[in-house]
């Protein structure tokens, strides 16, 4: 398992980008439109970390990992054959590959196919 994209949703991106700065040493670069505005890093390793505020009233704080998978398609049906509810079934991001959101009891998740 690898986690692509690690979104962060939150009411003060500025604050947040600020911390991971000060903590990890990690640069954030300016908002990302095909990302809901999410101000991005990488990650060593491989992957990124977006930090984001809500793109709606509705939408609460959250801190989602978006797993790598080869067919977003299957793996949208297993979490769902596992009892998870899908929250936004795949969709494209330009630029960026196929998103997918799910969630189980609490805890939401992504799934990233690119």
């Amino acid at each position: 398992m690898h986690v692509h994209y690690l979104e962060i949703v939150t009411d003060d991106v500025d604050a947040t980008c600020a911390l991971f700065a000060a903590v990890h040493g990690t640069a954030f670069g300016d908002p990302d439109p095909t990302l809901g505005g999410a101000r991005t890093a990488s990650v060593p390793g491989g992957g990124t970390v977006g930090v984001r505020a809500p793109m709606h009233d509705a939408e609460q704080t959250v801190t989602r990992p978006y797993v790598l998978v080869e067919n977003i398609e299957a793996a949208v049906t297993a979490a769902e054959q596992a009892g998870a509810s899908i929250l936004v079934p795949p969709m494209e991001i330009p630029g960026h590959g196929q998103c997918a959101i799910y969630v189980q009891g609490n805890v939401e998740a992504g799934l990233w196919q690119v």
